[in-house]
């Protein structure tokens, strides 16, 4: 996107200059064709009415053995133009006028000849041509004035300096105008490439406002920041409707582990008060009855503390892993010893096996101990006594695989896919241990920890399979 993005600043600037380019040859062409225009009808009109009549009047000048005239077609086109002639000899003396004013010199000189030409004659008021008709053996000229007020002959001249001058106020002119039309289309362009930053930056207010509604169509040279703003939405809506209901989650579970903590806690309470009250009586044999029952309790509620201390640490990443190379069929071996020998589940049915003798592996056997036998626990505790959990340990060239597998209630939809999510108890759990409802969230994170992968795969009324990756 940043490519396309700088590509697209480029091709407006690029853009830009093009477009005064061509504005300026449009202008400067339009003046050029404007002038030859205006030269060219400044001409024909010349041609029509004072230049072409001076040109071809010789045509309507007669020599006789009486002298000079003029013939009645002329004297028709004078009148009609307002126009008045002077024919002249060789010498400059006046030979033959007709409508010249009375002002008008009869002899000119060469001088009085450019003169006329070039400037208005006070006298004459009228802009003058010259021309010539010659005779078989004489040359003539003639003056040829017109009176028309629109027709004027200019002598153009000019100060290099003062042109100078002129030309380098046009050049600034031209650049102040060239400067107002690029700002006028970089702002035409900014403004297009600016509206969607505008958007953006206001959907970014109302996420950082906690209005997760947001949603626009991907598209132009921010197409990816749109789609990445509307994923933003997405994945924060979804977060949020996690955080309330991990927190529904933990208000229920902090009831649950409340309410379970207190009967312990209140059988602790009770049975010390009558030890300790001097009236009652006990006998050894009551004494080491009710130390044990006190002693299990204690043990309850120091598991729920040691799984909350844990389940923090996992999360929040700060627990060390003391790994060192164990048999982990051995380790295994052991939790499963551990469990039958555990008078709460000596009747149960647990079956062990694998598939080598040795199967070397590097871990922290503190924590992958306790994620087994959560996961065996956990089998347990929302099972009836007759079901067979098989712990089975297999070596294989992906890695080795730990299977925790049962052949009992199964696992509802809906909750296998909070089975492993924190402060989760599920609605079949027995009454031999109601836990923390860390025990599986525990597990997950330790074998996560261990760079592992766990997965759970369940069916009523068959069983539930949990596996382990290391």
């Amino acid at each position: 996107m940043k490519w396309r993005l700088t590509g697209r600043y480029l091709f407006s600037v690029v853009l830009i200059v093009i477009i005064v380019i061509i504005m300026n040859i449009v202008v400067v062409f339009g003046l050029f064709a404007y002038q030859m225009l205006n030269d060219d009808f400044l001409k024909q009109q010349e041609e029509v009415s004072a230049q072409s009549i001076a040109r071809s009047f010789s045509e309507h000048i007669f020599m006789t053995e009486e002298g000079v005239s003029i013939d009645d077609s002329g004297k028709q086109l004078l009148q009609k133009n307002k126009a008045w002639v002077q024919i002249l000899d060789e010498n400059g003396q006046e030979v033959y006028r007709y409508l010249a004013p009375e002002k008008a010199k009869t002899k000119y000189s060469p001088v009085d000849v450019v003169h006329i030409y070039k400037y208005m004659d006070e006298d004459l008021l009228s802009t003058v041509f010259i021309g010539e008709a010659t005779g078989s053996n004489t040359r003539y000229s003639y003056v040829l004035g017109f009176k028309a007020p629109g027709l004027e002959r200019m002598v153009f001249t000019f100060d290099v300096q003062s042109f100078g001058q002129m030309l380098k106020m046009f050049s600034l002119t031209l650049i102040a105008v060239d400067g107002l039309i690029a700002l006028c289309i970089a702002y035409i362009f900014s403004k297009r490439l600016t509206k969607p930053l505008l958007l953006i930056i206001d959907s970014i207010k109302k996420l950082a406002g906690k209005n997760y509604n947001v949603h626009h169509k991907p598209k132009g040279v921010y197409k990816d920041v749109f789609h990445n703003v509307n994923h933003l939405s997405h994945e924060l809506k979804a977060s949020e409707m996690e955080r309330k209901k991990l927190d529904q989650m933990k208000e229920e579970w902090i009831s649950n582990i409340s309410h379970d903590i207190k009967t312990p806690l209140a059988s602790i309470q009770g049975y010390a008060e009558m030890m300790k009250d001097r009236e009652y009586q006990f006998s050894m044999d009551e004494m080491r009855d009710y130390a044990e029952i006190i002693e299990g309790k204690s043990i309850y509620l120091k598991e729920v503390i040691e799984d909350l201390n844990l389940s923090t640490r996992l999360k929040s990443k700060e627990l060390t892993l003391h790994k060192e190379t164990v048999n982990i069929v051995s380790v295994i071996r052991g939790i499963v010893i551990d469990t039958l020998n555990d008078a709460r589940y000596s009747n149960r049915n647990i079956e062990f096996q694998f598939s080598d003798e040795v199967i070397p592996l590097e871990v922290d056997q503190i924590l992958i101990r306790r994620a087994i036998s959560n996961l065996i626990y956990n089998a347990i505790v929302h099972n009836d006594e007759h079901i067979v959990i098989k712990v089975q340990v297999e070596k294989k060239e992906s890695g080795t695989w730990i299977r925790v597998q049962d052949n009992g209630k199964g696992i509802p939809e809906e909750e296998l896919d909070r089975i492993f999510d924190r402060y989760y108890r599920g609605t079949s759990t027995g009454e031999l241990h109601k836990g923390s409802g860390l025990g599986m969230a525990i597990a997950r994170d330790i074998v996560i920890a261990h760079g592992g992968n766990i997965q759970v795969t369940s069916e009523i009324g068959i069983g539930t399979t949990i596996e382990i990756k290391l």
